[in-house]
């Protein structure tokens, strides 16, 4: 039984705690398949072997369960000139073996901050970000040769926001307006429906573009083939997280400081509420889809901590994985078997890696 098929299966029902498809029976779950036949899988528990803090540092993805990407001071060369930032060193992309703990250069430039950097699917490319003051710039690196194009110039005038929309493709939201494409050679497109649009955020899902705007942040859906835009009614998003498959996604929705987090399925038009009313950071998918990692602050005899979870979708389980922390990012390993948060202490980095059993 793949896990994914039990994803699609269990999903929902797990979600409501109703469990009509499956039912759990001492530390195990039946799982209702067609035609009434049944299959019986051990339930797995997360259990946390040992936690690793890494300091000045900023995981933002992982090339294999070694080796994480990292953004580091590089005091190789002199500090940035720009006077706003003059006690600053440049910083760096490096690749991190966690076990040796060695660094190898990836990208470094003069008087630039580099970060943000996540990987294609494949590997064999990477976006990062440059930024010195005000918006960065986004870029796409060839990782054979480790040449560089920048996601600016016509038709976008510039990138406003970069992802992976799946191997090949990276989209977001353009300086000109609008919602752009670009394949992993930097050839760029504008979609021709959105382009008066003041965008926010933009999403690729299957034939679909999910996208808001910062007029009203309600959540709009563009069918590419109909050229028909549909509203998801739900306002005030400020995060949208497709699925490694790209069948569900998370939805971030804000009330004031709080935040509701909810998953969408949009092939049974299914939402889901797993949080609500909560300060939540650092919300990610594990790659088999099976785990969320987000950070909630919790308030407790007249104070406030932020603690890490895990929330098991098959189950509908959540477990505390690490405490007094605020993460503003989490990364899973290719295996989900680690997971790095990083957190910002006002001028610094550190991340941090948990290790599970």
């Amino acid at each position: 039984m793949k896990i994914k098929y039990l994803i699609n299966a269990c999903m929902m029902a797990a979600l409501l705690f109703t469990m009509t498809g499956c039912a759990k029976e001492r530390n195990k779950i039946t799982v209702q398949e067609p035609e009434n036949t049944k299959t019986i899988i051990d339930e797995p528990k997360i259990i946390v072997d040992k936690t690793e803090r890494l300091e000045h540092i900023m995981i933002s993805d992982w090339f294999d369960d070694d080796t994480a990407i990292v953004s580091k001071d590089n005091e190789s060369l002199e500090k940035m000139s720009l006077s706003e930032l003059s006690d600053q060193y440049p910083k760096s992309l490096y690749l991190l073996n966690i076990n040796s703990k060695e660094y190898q250069l990836v990208k470094e430039q003069k008087d630039v901050l580099l970060g943000g950097a996540v990987f294609s699917r494949d590997k064999k490319y990477l976006i990062y970000d440059e930024y010195v003051l005000g918006d960065p710039a986004y870029f796409i690196m060839n990782m054979e040769n480790h040449e560089s194009i920048g996601l600016m110039g016509e038709p976008i005038g510039g990138a406003k926001s970069a992802h992976w929309a799946d191997n090949e493709t990276v989209i977001g939201s353009a300086y000109s307006g609008g919602v752009y494409l670009a394949d992993r050679t930097g050839n760029m497109s504008l979609i021709d429906e959105l382009k008066e649009e003041g965008i926010f955020l933009a999403e690729k899902l299957g034939n679909n573009i999910y996208y808001n705007t910062q007029s009203d942040l309600i959540l709009m859906t563009l069918d590419l083939a109909t050229k028909e835009k549909t509203s998801l009614n739900l306002g005030e998003v400020s995060e949208i997280l497709p699925s490694p498959d790209n069948k569900e996604m998370i939805i971030l929705q804000n009330n004031g400081s709080k935040s509701s987090m909810i998953i969408y399925s949009p092939e049974q038009d299914k939402k889901i509420t797993i949080a609500e009313n909560a300060e939540l950071y650092g919300v990610s998918w594990s790659p088999d889809q099976r785990m969320i990692a987000y950070g909630m602050k919790e308030d407790k005899n007249n104070a406030s901590d932020i603690n890490l979870y895990v929330y098991d979708i098959l189950t509908g389980n959540s477990m505390k994985i690490a405490v007094n922390t605020e993460p503003i990012s989490t990364n899973w390993s290719p295996s989900g078997k680690r997971l790095s948060y990083t957190e910002w202490a006002g001028n610094q980095y550190t991340s941090s890696i948990i290790y599970f059993k």
